[in-house]
């Protein structure tokens, strides 16, 4: 009886979980569409623009490490809501700033701080928490509905900022953040964060470890999991390579092809809903069996999508045909991430301790993101210098290379042992992928 109420309960945690990740998200993206107009339409600057950018990625990227330790010495519940509360508070400074003062940038940039904060400590706990929140069957269906929640919200939140914006007035965006935070709060405080959870008890007397001890135990854990530093490896490489996709795909579309901006955001929305609709699938099926594998092919075909991208500028073609060329590869594109994403998320949850996902999160994000606006500003400059479609190219194929070796046979195995003497495993994969 107790099993079938805690099951129950799962149930009701996944998808509160979804829908208070939609109702944030949402708030989050519509109030950052807002803020980005905004900066721009007082200004005309560039450089505003990317100050606050840079108030919203650099703050998060230091605290990682510490909001990992937070999340794995303290209730994650606490630690979720706190954040949630801070958010809110933040947002209705900045309201308060807004209706006595005017919105001013420094307030604009303080507050993008504060929320990249909020937001780092309680993504990390919250992710930390999924095998606590759910049982360990519907681990691949709590990411999916996340991640398809995330991906909704992205579509769904530019049209409603771009809507709204002009209509009404900038307060009226900070109310709606408002009231989305608020209902996320009264959401996760009716969720129990241990319902699964298999952390560890502090005994009484037991010396607690410092910080900085407790974080070096984290890099410890981490040493002596070769499989997880390999996806840490692949997801240095990913980043600091998919700077070409990132600055190229915008570079390519606006300035070489000369693509109107409203059919640049419809092959984007294709990105979008290729991420949606592949989420709702994993959602409904069973967990993919070799996902290490999985995560690797996916990787692959995600290189030869980015080398799809100077295609166009090799081979002319006709306006409309590009234009679906371009929708159907940002298409395939969000589909593939998906399916590189989810099931490696799903893996490291059941494999990683408890008491060490914080830590390892945090540093999986910090290290995921810290060759991120390197590879932009490199890739900015070889852009001004180099043809577009050639640097394209080599990134795809560097990032193939990396991803064979860095997610070579010997290490896969180590992930799968099963795997270790079966001689058709690809054809095991496309099998399995189609029940």
């Amino acid at each position: 009886m107790e099993k079938a109420l805690k099951l129950k309960r799962a149930t009701y945690h996944l998808w509160t979980f979804t829908v208070s990740k939609l109702i944030s998200s949402f708030g989050a993206q519509v109030y950052a569409f807002a803020i980005s107009f905004y900066i721009l339409q007082i200004t005309g600057s560039a450089t505003s623009f990317a100050t606050n950018l840079i108030c919203n990625i650099l703050p998060r990227t230091i605290v990682a490490p510490f909001a990992g330790y937070v999340a794995d010495n303290y209730s994650r519940k606490k630690i979720v809501i706190t954040a949630q509360i801070a958010t809110t508070l933040a947002i209705g400074g900045l309201l308060f700033v807004s209706l006595t003062y005017g919105l001013s940038l420094v307030a604009i940039y303080t507050t993008t701080a504060i929320l990249s904060l909020t937001t780092q400590f309680s993504g990390v706990a919250f992710t930390s928490s999924i095998t606590g929140l759910v049982d360990e069957n519907r681990i691949q269906k709590a990411m999916s509905l996340n991640q398809m929640s995330i991906s909704f919200a992205a579509i769904g939140s530019p049209a409603v900022g771009g809507l709204l914006y002009g209509v009404v007035s900038m307060p009226v965006f900070l109310l709606m953040y408002m009231t989305a935070s608020v209902l996320a709060v009264i959401l996760e405080s009716t969720m129990n964060f241990k319902l699964f959870a298999k952390r560890k008890e502090v005994a009484e007397g037991e010396l607690k470890e410092t910080m900085f001890q407790n974080m070096k135990a984290g890099l410890s854990y981490l040493r002596l999991q070769p499989v997880l530093t390999a996806i840490i490896w692949i997801s240095l490489s990913i980043n600091f390579l998919f700077g070409a996709f990132m600055v190229g795909y915008a570079f390519i579309l606006i300035e070489k092809m000369k693509m109107p901006s409203q059919h640049f955001g419809l092959t984007e929305g294709a990105f979008a809903v290729g991420m949606l609709l592949m989420s709702i699938y994993l959602s409904t099926r069973k967990d993919l069996e070799y996902p290490l594998l999985v995560g690797r092919r996916g990787i692959i075909v995600m290189g030869i999508i980015m080398a799809g991208i100077g295609l166009p500028l090799f081979i002319s073609m006709p306006y409309a045909w590009m234009f679906v060329y371009y929708a159907t590869l940002m298409f395939s594109f969000g589909v593939t991430q998906i399916i590189v994403n989810t099931p490696l998320m799903v893996w490291m949850q059941k494999s990683i301790d408890d008491d060490f996902k914080g830590r390892v999160f945090s540093i999986l994000e910090t290290m995921s993101m810290a060759l991120m606006p390197l590879g932009m500003v490199l890739y900015g400059f070889l852009y001004d210098i180099l043809p577009a479609q050639w640097i394209l190219l080599a990134s795809s194929l560097l990032l193939i290379v990396a991803v064979l070796i860095l997610a070579r046979p010997s290490v896969v195995q180590k992930a799968h042992p099963e795997l270790a003497g079966k001689g058709n495993v690809e054809m095991k994969i496309v099998k399995e992928s189609g029940n």
